[in-house]
């Protein structure tokens, strides 16, 4: 199967798929990258959001330009556990059940610590924030709880707490304090697209689907058919998102020029934007799709 044939390989860039009235039976969407989630155990969700020079920015406080945090989604269970498995009975009531195991959650733990600690040696917070409901959930208090105890084992990284409604706050607030937002399938779900608007809009969200042997890399936003054939969408995300898998591959493999091929990319799309010559629809500006890829491969040949 082409699932299979994907488990072939160590990463995977995927494109944006679906259309709204495509649906299973039940209404539910189509989407083979959750298959691939759950087959290939890519329980890390790495969504980064950071704000670019000349980009809109929604808040209107100057410290907005500082957003760079990154929100840490478990991509395997949570409510999203019950997909496919939820029921209505008599057509009255509906029944979805929300899942945390200590397995996934120490690996989910353990990844935040990590990529706080990467990006501490870039001048990051060095904090990882647990974002739960764990004042009413016992799920989420379990959740909370195992975080604890990872983060007693990572000292030297900063921990703090947030419930998800109080997040929800602060990321209008203050998104510009914090480094790693760890938290359930469901809630950074929801919370990422919020970040997504802090930086301009969906465009400019990329994300990875990180699991122990295997990556998928796609942009974070949907296939936006009301736009399919006018050269107007934003491709930020899918370079962003390229980018990230090379980092990611430069590790899992030892192989250096792949960090040198991410850098470069992530440094074209930063002149992109701070020199004018990309200008996306999505953000306000004039260039379509192919102009903005044109902009950005020229970039690269001059870095």
């Amino acid at each position: 199967s082409d699932i299979m044939r994907c488990g072939e390989a160590d990463a995977m860039l995927l494109g944006a798929m679906g259309l709204p009235d495509i649906n299973f039976p039940d209404g539910t969407e189509i989407a083979p990258h959750l298959k691939l989630r759950d087959k290939l155990g890519l329980f890390a969700g790495v969504r980064p959001v950071k704000s670019y020079p000349n980009t809109p920015q929604p808040l209107v406080d100057s410290r907005a330009r500082l957003i760079d945090f990154v929100i840490l989604r478990e991509s395997t269970e949570g409510l999203f556990a019950s997909r496919g498995r939820g029921k209505v009975t008599n057509d009255t009531v509906a029944e979805d059940t929300l899942v945390i195991t200590r397995d996934t959650c120490e690996k989910l733990f353990d990844f935040a610590f990590r990529l706080a600690r990467k990006r501490k040696k870039n001048g990051g917070r060095g904090e990882v924030t647990c974002v739960d409901k764990s004042n009413v959930f016992r799920s989420y208090a379990f959740f909370r709880k195992v975080f604890k105890e990872r983060a007693n084992l990572n000292k030297d990284i900063k921990s703090t707490f947030n419930y998800v409604d109080a997040q929800a706050l602060y990321l209008i607030q203050r998104p510009w304090d914090f480094d790693v937002l760890v938290m359930e399938n469901l809630l950074a779900d929801i919370l990422s697209d919020l970040g997504g608007g802090l930086v301009g809009g969906m465009g400019m969200a990329p994300c990875g689907e990180i699991g122990l042997s295997h990556g998928l890399f796609q942009p974070a936003h949907g296939s936006a058919p009301d736009i399919a054939g006018t050269d107007k969408a934003n491709p930020t995300a899918m370079f962003l998102s390229a980018a990230m898998m090379l980092d990611w591959l430069s590790e899992k493999l030892n192989y250096k020029d792949l960090e040198t091929a991410a850098r470069l990319i992530y440094a074209a799309v930063h002149e992109g934007f701070a020199s004018l010559k990309t200008q996306p629809n999505e953000l306000g500006g004039t260039h379509g799709l192919s102009e903005h890829t044109d902009a950005i491969l020229a970039i690269i040949d001059e870095l």
